[in-house]
């Protein structure tokens, strides 16, 4: 397969879930935002999500005050910013429209509806008035795009980047999640209704991640933050984990190996034995944050190496 046709359907996949897995950070804020807390905690909580994304030095420079309306505005519909919906919606439509060849018809087809329809949707008053109702489309059209994916294309080296491309991203945005909002944990205190705020708190994570309910099929118990690092990191039968992530990223590097990848297979191979082998209590004696810190320099070096062996190389 040619490098430029790789590249574009690498990033066609990063790009979708990039706008899903921002979905799902937005829509949990909101959700969050609506509990009993302070005018300085709502703001903590906005400024954290502006940080998974790497955000807030540009949303500073953009706008003035912090306000729940200009995040929404800067992270939904802002063409300015490259890592909002409307730009990775936009850019995941330009990769597909590129390889429209390479792709199925039901693939291009679901591909372009989403943005078209997204920009209806933002025309609309839906995000001002049901900001969740907008959030759950998102997520609808991505799963439809990995569904129609899988069910109607040939599984050759075409589907293997697209994979690629869809798990190194959602590695990297679970890896950021479950950082920042361990860290928003330790800022919130401990005060007499604290039990309660921590339920709310630890199952608005889990449901961004769609967790929630495999957490209570799994644990059982008691939702406390040692088995949420534990389920988002270590657990393969769970879909977003950072394992089940690079089991599919080691499966599908090799099903594409060339004469250069050996070194980029032995990368990821090495992070995925770290997963597969760790245990919890020993990442968290080691610290979880310089754990996952290093995890998202790997994650990061990883797409970078799998740029540099396969696809287009990325600009210095």
């Amino acid at each position: 397969m040619l490098s430029r046709t790789a590249d574009h359907l690498f990033w066609m996949a990063r790009y979708t879930e990039r706008a899903e897995n921002t979905a799902r950070m937005l829509d949990v804020n909101i959700q969050t935002s609506m509990l009993p807390q302070s005018a300085e905690d709502a703001e903590r909580g906005w400024r954290a999500m502006l940080g998974i994304s790497e955000l807030q030095s540009a949303f500073d420079h953009q706008y003035g005050l912090l306000t729940k309306k200009d995040v929404l505005d800067f992270m939904v519909r802002d063409p300015m910013n490259p890592s909002s919906i409307a730009s990775c919606l936009k850019e995941a439509r330009e990769n597909a429209r590129a390889v429209r060849g390479t792709l199925t018809t039901e693939v291009w087809e679901t591909q372009n509806a989403t943005w078209l329809d997204m920009q209806d949707r933002l025309s609309d008053t839906v995000l001002e008035n049901d900001p969740s109702q907008f959030f759950e489309w998102v997520k609808y059209r991505s799963h439809l795009s990995r569904g129609v994916t899988l069910g109607t294309m040939l599984k050759d080296e075409a589907v293997h980047f697209i994979r690629l491309g869809t798990f190194i991203e959602r590695a990297d945005n679970t890896a950021r999640i479950l950082d920042v909002k361990f860290h928003g944990a330790k800022d919130n205190g401990r005060g007499s209704d604290s039990l309660q705020r921590d339920f709310y708190y630890w199952a608005a994570l889990l449901r961004s991640v769609s967790g929630f309910e495999i957490y209570r099929k799994v644990y059982r118990d008691v939702i406390t933050p040692e088995r949420v690092a534990e389920l988002l990191m270590l657990r393969g039968d769970m879909p977003r984990s950072l394992l089940a992530c690079m089991d599919e990223v080691v499966a599908n590097l090799k099903e594409v190996r060339n004469d250069v990848s050996a070194d980029t297979e032995r990368f990821a191979g090495k992070l995925h034995a770290e997963l597969q082998f760790a245990r919890i209590e020993e990442i968290l004696a080691e610290g979880l944050h310089d754990n996952l810190t290093r995890f998202l320099e790997n994650i990061f070096d990883l797409g970078n190496r799998v740029s540099r062996d396969f696809l287009v190389p990325l600009a210095a």
